[in-house]
């Protein structure tokens, strides 16, 4: 598996609108895109700068991942993407080494990437490891 980079740091965020102002307009930062990925339960804005990235992420549903994540630990850090060069071989090579993954197949993620999430148990923050789109 050939990790190239850390792709975007993911924040989950209550009022999407009011933090994205706050990195565009304070910090100056650019705005990438915003998508609602409806499979996920969830609004994403991606800011660039430079070869970094943050997604912020906003629950659409009160049921949603984001939703009781924010619910059980409050706002902020939800995890750190990492950017492979095939998403589909990292999961069968992580799961050959005995890592417990919450994804064995990809799914479809923001701006059009394919994504795979490892279990927090064992980096200790939750990994999301990145495809990006052809």
């Amino acid at each position: 598996m050939i990790v190239r980079k850390i792709d975007h740091i993911g924040i989950a965020v209550s009022n999407l609108d009011r933090v994205l102002k706050f990195y565009t307009e304070s910090l100056g930062l650019k705005l990438q895109s915003v998508e609602i990925i409806p499979e996920h339960e969830v609004k994403t804005a991606i800011i660039q700068f430079g070869d970094s990235k943050i997604e912020l992420l906003e629950s659409t549903s009160p049921e949603g991942a984001i939703a009781k994540f924010i619910e059980k630990k409050g706002e902020g850090l939800h995890h750190l993407a990492l950017e492979v060069s095939d998403v589909r071989e990292a999961i069968e090579e992580l799961r050959n080494k005995g890592v417990i993954l919450i994804d064995n197949t990809p799914r479809p993620g923001a701006d059009n990437t394919s994504i795979a999430f490892v279990h927090p148990k064992e980096s200790r923050v939750l990994l999301e490891l990145v495809e990006p789109g052809k």
